[in-house]
């Protein structure tokens, strides 16, 4: 399956949800803020929201300074 993170395009070898992404890619629980296809998933959500082939996902870490 071919996914499409923060512009870049990225295969997978099964269905996948938007946490076991955030496993699979290495990031820490920095990632504030996702969306799909432009719209945003509630955190909430992200365990049970299975990605679709081709879905275009953006993740947004926040980061403080000053």
């Amino acid at each position: 399956m071919i996914l499409i993170v923060n512009g870049e395009s990225r295969e997978f070898h099964k269905d996948i949800c938007i946490s076991e992404l955030i496993v699979e890619l290495g990031l820490k629980v920095n990632v504030m803020a996702v969306a799909v296809n432009m719209n945003i998933v509630k955190k909430d959500d992200w365990e049970s929201f299975v990605l679709n082939e081709n879905d275009k996902i953006e993740m947004l870490q926040f980061v403080g300074g000053g």
